[in-house]
């Protein structure tokens, strides 16, 4: 089964503003005991949408008008923190495909390229810009072309950045080392049969 090569992601935007948010605001620890990562969506930015007694807050991802987003817009150092994987998860099961930001932690940015998810990075101005657009009419569609390495939305467009390493894993739908192991499973046992520490 070959991975799907991921040319370009399109869908309506939300602006979470904030520098350095990190993975425990991202979803926070005491939501990281599950044995799956299925229903992690609903703890997205848990602390800072609610209240303890779990009234909401304001905050973007609370406001009916961005219901229904699909790409995450954010600032600087996106991701930062402890490397824990539960936080792109969180962000790829609270129902989002990518996510447009000044910059990118490193390990962050491996865990949403593995779960198929791109990262691309843009200027402090550019994402004022497409900011300014989103919020003004969150029905915007934004179309993140990977090819081109360019967004475009409301008429508009602005350069991205994606390391290449990334780029040409979604370009050549190789993003998923385990995805890989497992299509070439018929190699694995090939390979591992041979071996005769394997047979004893």
């Amino acid at each position: 089964m070959a991975l799907e090569k991921i040319t370009s992601v399109s869908g309506k935007g939300v602006y979470v503003p904030g520098s350095d948010i990190d993975t425990d605001r991202i979803i926070p620890a005491r939501f990281m005991k599950c044995v799956t990562f299925d229903g992690l969506g609903e703890y997205l930015f848990y602390d800072v949408r609610h209240e303890e007694d779990g009234t909401l807050k304001p905050h973007p991802l609370n406001e009916e008008r961005f219901a229904g987003a699909s790409i995450l817009i954010s600032g600087i150092n996106f991701g930062c923190g402890s490397s824990r994987e539960h936080a792109p998860q969180a962000i790829s099961k609270g129902g989002f495909r990518a996510v447009i930001a000044q910059s990118f932690a490193e390990i962050f940015f491996g865990n949403c390229a593995t779960l198929g998810m791109p990262c691309v990075i843009a200027t402090a101005a550019d994402i004022e810009k497409l900011a300014a657009v989103v919020n003004a009419d969150p029905g915007t569609e934004i179309v993140i072309d990977v090819v081109a390495q360019q967004v475009t939305f409301g008429g508009q467009s602005i350069p991205v950045t994606i390391p290449s390493t990334a780029r040409d894993a979604f370009l050549s739908g190789q993003w998923d080392p385990i995805g890989e192991l497992l299509d070439g499973i018929s190699q694995v046992e090939e390979t591992a049969g041979a071996l005769p520490y394997m047979s004893r």
